[in-house]
């Protein structure tokens, strides 16, 4: 089997189980904009956004250390494993001492739509949910690195199916109890909140628990074999690669932030449509994230294989035609997904369709985030991680300063705008900066011939034909085929082998 079909198949496992989790999970955005009006679900919106900014510092880029040390000629992968995963729990320690008594203070500077005790109920278990997922993080990368996508996949579907379960059972299965007056509806009638938001919180935290008991295996192996000389080296590599993750995550949630504290009282509504819209464009951000679950620890473990420049090239062309297929999907069908934010009744559907002019801008941000994802190996492999530290710096300032000069003006239109130019700026910077430091012979002419088409097309699709189901499918299906006629020789050798 080639290298590129082996890569493949493990992207497809990794891609299906995450596509199919978030599935699941997306299951709950009408759920949520049904049972919470746009004010509350921005609690929910801000909430997580926050808590996207810390899990990265927890980790502190180890995922990617893990994978580059273990593949190493003389690496001790017991001596690695046991490192990366009691650093991420030396810093998660740390965390949870330090914090929980700063959660009332939080939650009095916090606590705008909500009160301060509830505030401080919503912190505590953000704590707990952060420090449980970082002790995940190296034996997730411990399945990954040992080839079995099946098994990360499943845990991965538990997490989910755990969530859910517990979302319905707290907003929906209770409510009928009491309702009903079933079997203990007068003792439930006591302690329960109709439509309170932490229960999603509770339910979170439920889940990471017992995805952590799926890890068990993995964790029964972890030996305490401390190596001072080791963890230096592996925290200098890490260290640019924790500011990169951070800054990631600057571009991604920073804005949810600086809409709810930028925006007067009266416009509060907006960070509940801006975060519900986003939801539609999470589907291309499942497709960068699945590649990127399948590609880390492939890249590693080829960068000494012949040719591998050439391999990594046509993963990239592979991976832009994808990307792009997908950009244009949802945009096409954007009138069957809007589906999914509705509301519970006219006033409220009216409010979060009000955004739905972002998420195309949102979806070519995703595009561009995932051809950079796929171009960062290069100062992965060659141990220039300090250039991942700059270019991402690059992406968080622009996110910052554009946020907090135009938000106050233009709200979530203004964000949509910014996250595509900070996406789009890092993935040019760091194809100029890979060329010039870690040559790899992509298809530069093929690959941008691609994006333009399809942002011509969504375009099209989009404003000049008003998102017709028709025009948008169509084009769909011009673009897929003229993809297949171009990439047919290729395709074809890739069958055979």
């Amino acid at each position: 089997m080639s290298t590129i079909k082996k890569f493949a198949g493990q992207t497809a496992i990794y891609g299906l189980s995450t596509v199919f989790s978030r599935v699941l999970n997306f299951i709950l955005t009408p759920l949520f904009v049904y049972v919470y009006p746009t004010r509350v679900y921005g609690i929910f919106t801000y909430m997580y956004s926050l808590a996207s900014l810390i899990n990265p510092v927890l980790a502190f880029g180890m995922e990617t250390t893990f994978f580059r040390y273990l593949n190493k000629t003389d690496a001790d992968k017991e001596k690695v494993y046991s490192n990366t995963f009691f650093t991420i729990a030396f810093i998660a320690g740390l965390f949870l001492i330090f914090s929980l008594p700063l959660s009332n203070y939080l939650a009095g500077w916090m606590s705008k739509d909500t009160s301060v005790a509830d505030q401080a109920l919503f912190i505590r278990y953000f704590i707990y949910i952060i420090v449980v997922d970082a002790l995940a993080v190296i034996p997730f990368a411990k399945v990954r690195a040992d080839g079995r996508p099946a098994r990360f996949g499943f845990i991965k579907l538990i997490n989910i199916f755990m969530f859910v379960s517990a979302n319905l059972f707290f907003l929906f299965v209770i409510p009928s109890i009491i309702k009903n007056n079933s079997y203990g509806a007068v003792w439930i009638a006591h302690w329960y909140r109709p439509a309170w938001v932490g229960y999603v919180f509770i339910s979170n935290l439920i889940a990471s628990v017992i995805t952590l008991l799926f890890l068990l295996p993995e964790l029964l192996q972890l030996k305490f074999r401390y190596d001072g000389a080791l963890i230096k080296n592996m925290m200098l590599y890490s260290f640019p690669v924790l500011v990169a993750n951070i800054s990631f995550i600057i571009n991604e949630n920073i804005d949810k932030i600086f809409l709810k504290n930028l925006l007067p009282a009266s416009q509060q509504q907006d960070v509940g449509i801006y975060g519900a819209c986003c939801k539609i464009a999470i589907f291309l951000s499942i497709a960068v994230q699945a590649f990127r679950l399948g590609a880390e620890p492939f890249f590693f473990s080829h960068a000494k294989s012949k040719n591998s420049g050439e391999t990594y090239a046509r993963i990239m062309t592979y991976f832009v035609i994808a990307v792009c297929l997908m950009f244009i999907a949802l945009s096409a069908n954007i009138e069957i997904l809007k589906g999914f934010i509705k509301g519970k009744d006219a006033v409220q559907r009216s409010l979060y369709w009000s955004g739905l002019q972002v998420v195309p801008i949102l979806l070519f941000g995703y595009v561009s985030l995932g051809i950079y994802m796929n171009l960062s190996i290069w100062y992965k492999l060659s141990d220039q991680t300090r250039f991942g530290l700059y270019i991402s710096g690059i992406g968080a300032i622009l996110t910052i300063v554009l946020n907090l000069i135009f938000i106050p003006k233009y709200s979530y239109i203004a964000s949509a705008w910014i996250s595509l130019i900070a996406y789009a700026t890092m993935m040019i910077l760091s194809y100029i900066l890979g060329q010039k430091n870690y040559p790899i012979p992509y298809q530069l002419k093929k690959n941008v011939a691609y994006l333009l088409a399809s942002v011509v097309i969504v375009y099209l699709s989009f404003t000049v034909f008003h998102r017709s189901l028709f025009m948008g499918n169509l084009f769909l299906v011009l673009f897929t085929a003229a993809a297949l006629y171009s990439e047919r020789k290729e395709l074809l050798l890739l069958v055979k082998k």
